[in-house]
């Protein structure tokens, strides 16, 4: 089991619990074990060194609805066989005209067994207004506390009914059915992910808006990304350590692609396809609203070490890699 990724923060706190319990000083220990009980950070003693593990919150029942403490004590559907085509997940927090805008788009463009799940993630009291008045067919989940990006949006796909799942921003309003023109695209078993926004690199390191008339591109972008629900149960959930959205669509879009075991030796990386037969308006996107560009700038380049972890020397999963600089005599 790997352990989770912990904060310098926190990592601090615990060294100096651990440094006053060797000291004895055990009223100090306490209060710093508090301080990070209440960070959502548990601490476990073994002899002199500690492990730190997250804390899931305790879910809360208000008005007589759940809020969940965190995304996987949502229960899931992910196994379950139901009439619908495409579940959309949007994630709600402080922008209610923006929801409103988005919801009335998607469904009065909606096709057939069309599944609306919207993540309350903590909403502001004028959002949570919002959700109320929403459509009985929106199935609306609701959480205790604010959980960052990837945390939010797999509490919305355990939820997801049907075999294709988009996953939008409600910065977006789609001008016609574009949750039925992705699963279209993702008929084609070559096809891992499909959206509207495609970008490209030739080095895994700088991303470029694809070219226009180029579809297979390299990563789709998170305004609106639809992929297979059973591709999200076998590859995923997402990481939770994506507490900012920021190249989360990146890290998702490659892993995606990337070779599955049951692939032949021989198999080419599965496609991304930037889908364009829907147009799609594109409004301030409020991700990184309350953020100076210094704090935006960090929490994207500490999401991005993640996704080149793993993928940094994949240039094979690029539809148009560079040449390889050749080697210095």
């Amino acid at each position: 089991m790997t352990r989770p990724e912990v904060p310098d923060a926190i990592r601090k706190i615990a060294d100096e619990r651990s440094a006053a319990r060797r000291a004895h000083n055990w009223a100090e220990a306490d209060r710093l074990r508090a301080q990070l009980d209440e960070a959502g950070w548990q601490v476990a003693d073994a002899g002199s060194l500690y492990i730190l593990e997250r804390i899931v919150a305790p879910d809360e029942v208000v008005n007589g609805v759940t809020r969940y403490g965190a995304s996987v004590s949502v229960p899931s559907r992910l196994e379950e066989s139901a009439p619908a085509t495409v579940t959309v997940v949007a994630v709600a927090t402080d922008w209610p005209e923006d929801l409103a805008r988005f919801v009335a788009a998607v469904l009065v463009h909606a096709g057939e067994g069309l599944q609306i799940v919207v993540v309350a993630n903590a909403p502001s009291p004028s959002q949570t207004e919002a959700l109320l008045t929403l459509p009985s067919t929106v199935e609306v989940v609701w959480l205790a506390r604010r959980l960052g990006h990837a945390a939010a949006l797999n509490a919305g796909v355990r939820r997801a009914a049907a075999p294709v799942v988009m996953i939008a921003d409600t910065s977006i309003e789609p001008q016609g059915d574009l949750p039925g023109a992705l699963a279209a695209a993702l008929a084609d078993p070559s096809v891992a992910v499909a959206g509207p926004f495609g970008i490209v690199s030739g080095d895994l390191r700088h991303f470029s808006e694809a070219p226009e008339g180029q579809d297979n591109v390299d990563v789709i972008e998170g305004y609106a990304l639809a992929f297979r629900r059973s591709d999200f149960a076998a590859r995923g959930p997402f990481d939770e350590h994506f507490e900012f959205y920021r190249n989360l669509d990146v890290w998702w879009s490659l892993g995606l692609r990337d070779y599955g075991e049951d692939d032949p030796d021989d198999a080419p990386p599965r496609r991304a396809l930037r889908v364009t037969s829907v147009p799609v308006l594109r409004h301030a996107h409020r991700g990184a609203a309350g953020l100076t560009e210094a704090a935006r700038d960090k929490l994207a380049k500490k999401n991005f070490y993640r996704v080149l972890k793993i993928f940094a020397t994949r240039r094979d999963l690029l539809a148009s890699p560079d040449e390889p600089a050749g080697d210095e005599g």
